[in-house]
């Protein structure tokens, strides 16, 4: 599961109650019915079990259940609070605690003599233990290898992306405290917060997914959080050439390009892949390299045995203590990397990072929002330009000449699909313009019967790119040849 992991010397037992907890239950069943009592206090949480993580992830259905369902589970939960003591809860390991939950809800269905099918009670406990021990209604979600990106816009309404494409769902929230409760949960585990004074988020699950939260007075309709899911199973430069993503030339010119360690931008636009091509590019650096990635929140998954992660800080209550990114690539100079890799560069930080690249750590990456290759590099200068550099033009442009080698263009096509659209180099320069050359390109031919997108990876004919002797001096120049010469040949890609 996607829940925050309990403490590893966690009790193992069964939870102490308050006293005579079964005559608070029946009470609490006896009672007139009442607001629903929040999930957690704010921060306060426990894990779920990845021992009863189910073996295929649940679908998401698109009918919603009828508000009795939600106002039975609405007075099932309160009289569960009312009955157990959290703190004693929270000593238990994540299966104990779940099981402990479940005995005392399906007492209390018992006591107030709740008439449902065994589907919809077993329903009704999974949904109980998630919103005490894990994330609510976003579990079902989050186990599910397939979706791209959770979208939830206030506590009615829950949109997600798969296979490019975005569709509804019938979840669903209690009210928008509970689903501010679990913002809250997502972003403390992280040491970050959201609240009215600072009502925006960036923050990462602990698998690496994104995060980002936005709150009232900000969000008008209820907190809106939205969640950049990664896939368990880490995509590789393979299985991008299995869904058309790359051609095989194109995948192994990158991998000539990873292993040569030549500087490497990548680029596209937001959902297009940038991340996930970042880590597979990761895979070809030799274990022996000392390896410094530098992100607002870490979501890079470097297999690597010598990697060092750091992550920036936002400002405290009284708006100390900040640490950009800027600071984090600078400190980096000082911790003896080889190759310094930025999940993304959207500020000054470019400046640094270039200098970095020119100053002996060759091999360094990065990635940016652009929609070409030659508008990420208008971006670059722009971003270094906007951090107070009072640079002509002119030197900034030959600082990126000297310093990247190679432009990875992702995108996102309107079928839903994800193509690497182009491999450029970065040549040098004219007068005060930055030479280019396309060494790989996808050519769109049309579409099929299904709407899909149908193209081709080619070369463009380039014998010997500018980092052959690079290439060379690794002993990857036949590979690099045979990449280039093989495209040639390449059939169409179709989705």
């Amino acid at each position: 599961m996607f829940g925050k992991r309990g403490s590893e010397n966690a009790a193992v037992g069964q939870v102490e109650t308050h006293p005579a907890a079964h005559e608070q239950a029946s009470r609490a069943a006896a009672a007139p019915k009442r607001a629903v009592t929040p999930a957690l206090p704010a921060g306060e949480h426990l894990a779920s079990s990845p021992s009863t993580a189910p073996s295929a992830p649940p679908p998401v259905h698109d009918n919603r259940r009828s508000e009795n369902f939600y106002e039975v589970k609405g007075q099932i939960f309160g009289a569960l609070i009312e009955a157990i003591d959290l703190a004693q809860l929270a000593k238990l390991d994540p299966m104990s605690a779940r099981e402990e939950i479940r005995d005392i809800v399906n007492e209390i269905i018992s006591i107030k003599n709740v008439v449902m099918s065994i589907a919809e009670q077993e329903e009704l406990l999974e949904e109980i233990c998630n919103d005490v021990l894990g994330y609510g209604p976003l579990e079902p979600l989050l186990a599910r290898d397939d979706i791209a990106d959770i979208m939830v816009n206030g506590s009615n309404t829950v949109y997600i992306e798969v296979q490019g494409k975005i569709q509804r769902t019938g979840i669903r929230f209690r009210d928008n405290q509970q689903l501010n409760n679990i913002c809250q949960r997502i972003v403390s585990q992280i040491g970050r917060r959201v609240d009215e004074s600072s009502p925006i988020c960036d923050a990462r699950l602990p698998d690496g997914s994104r995060v980002n939260v936005i709150v009232p007075p900000l969000s008008i309709d209820g907190p809106a959080l939205t969640i950049r899911k990664f896939r368990r199973d880490k995509l590789t430069l393979e299985q991008l050439v299995k869904y058309g993503s790359i051609s095989q030339p194109g995948a192994d010119l990158l991998k000539v390009i990873g292993r040569c360690r030549v500087n490497t931008l990548i680029s596209g636009g937001t959902g297009s892949g940038k991340t996930t091509l970042l880590n597979c590019l990761t895979r070809y650096i030799d274990d022996d390299e000392r390896i410094i990635t530098c992100e607002d929140a870490a979501e890079l998954q470097l297999q690597q045995p010598h990697v060092v992660r750091l992550e920036s800080r936002p400002p405290n209550l009284e708006g100390e203590g900040e640490v950009k990114m800027r600071d984090l690539v600078r400190n980096c100079l000082r911790m003896r990397p080889e190759r310094i890799i930025v999940g993304e560069v959207r500020g000054p930080e470019a400046f640094d990072l270039l200098q970095a690249m020119n100053t002996g750590h060759d091999g360094s990456m990065g990635t940016l929002h652009a929609n070409s290759p030659r508008e990420a590099l208008s971006r670059l200068e722009s971003m270094i330009t906007m951090g107070g550099f009072q640079l002509p033009s002119r030197t900034i442009r030959e600082m990126v000449v000297a310093s990247i080698d190679v432009i990875v263009q992702a995108a996102r096509l309107r079928d839903g699909s994800r193509r690497i659209t182009h491999i450029t180099e970065v040549v040098g320069m004219e007068g005060d313009v930055v030479i280019t050359q396309d060494l790989f390109v996808y050519d769109l031919l049309g579409e099929d019967e299904k709407g899909n997108i149908v193209g081709k990876h080619r070369s463009t004919g380039i014998g010997q790119p500018r980092f052959w002797d690079r290439a060379r001096y690794f002993g990857e120049e036949k590979r690099l040849a045979a990449a280039l010469d093989a495209s040639e040949a390449e059939e169409p890609l179709r989705k």
